[in-house]
C-alpha cells in the first residue's frame, strides 16, 4: 500500500512538473510565431536613375523603424524624383572634389534630383551648409544611422553623406514629391 502511495505521489509530482514546463514553453512558441522577419533582399549595391531636377528640395527628415532607419527627402511638386545612391570610401563633394568627413563604419553618397535652391530665383529652399550635419535632423539613438552631412547642390542636384554603422542593405523608394531611403539594421532579417 505504501508503495502504491509513493508511486502515485511520484506520478503526480512528475505531471505537475510537465505542466509547468509546457506552460512555460507555450508563450515563447506563440511569441515567435507572431514575429515577422525583416526584409533582407535589398542588397548594398548602387541604386539610381536620372538625377538632375528643376523642383527644389524643401526638407530632409528621418525616422526609426523596427527593421531599418529611414531618411525622407521632401520635394513638393517634384513628381518622380531622380536619385543615385551608393556606398563610397569617402564623401567627395561634386562641385569641388573636396572630402567631407562622415562618421560611421560605412558612407552612403546620396544624390537627389532636387537643388537646395529655387532655380528660377536662386533663393535657398533648404538651409543645409556644406560640410555640416543636416539641419533639424537628430539621429541620436538610431541603430543604423550615425552621421549626416550636407555636401551642397550642383547642376540641379543635392548631395548628402549618410554615415551608417556598417555596409548594410538599403532600398530607395520613389513617391510623388518624396524620395525615401531605408537602411536595414542587419543582414539577417532579425529585429
Amino acid at each position: 500500500m505504501q508503495r502504491t502511495r509513493a508511486a502515485i505521489a511520484a506520478l503526480a509530482l512528475a505531471g505537475a512538473w510537465l505542466g509547468v514546463a509546457t506552460a512555460t514553453a507555450s508563450p515563447a512558441s506563440a511569441a515567435t510565431a507572431h514575429v515577422t522577419a525583416c526584409p533582407t533582399g535589398w542588397g548594398s549595391g548602387e541604386k539610381g536613375g536620372a538625377t538632375a531636377g528643376a523642383v527644389p528640395l524643401e526638407n530632409i527628415r528621418t525616422g526609426r523603424h523596427d527593421c531599418y532607419d529611414r531618411m525622407v527627402f521632401d520635394v513638393p511638386g517634384g513628381g518622380t524624383v531622380g536619385y543615385y545612391v551608393r556606398y563610397v570610401d569617402r564623401l567627395a563633394q561634386d562641385a569641388t572634389g573636396d572630402t567631407i568627413p562622415v562618421r560611421g563604419g560605412a558612407i552612403l553618397d546620396v544624390h537627389i534630383g532636387a537643388p537646395s535652391y529655387d532655380p528660377a530665383t536662386g533663393s535657398p529652399t533648404y538651409p543645409g551648409k556644406v560640410g555640416s550635419p543636416l539641419p533639424g535632423v537628430n539621429i541620436s539613438g538610431y541603430r543604423t544611422f550615425k552621421d549626416t552631412r550636407f555636401a551642397g547642390s550642383f547642376e540641379g542636384q543635392s548631395q548628402i553623406g549618410l554615415g551608417v554603422r556598417a555596409r548594410l542593405p538599403f532600398r530607395v523608394v520613389q513617391l510623388p514629391g518624396r524620395l525615401v531611403i531605408d537602411v536595414a539594421h542587419n543582414w539577417t532579417g532579425s529585429r
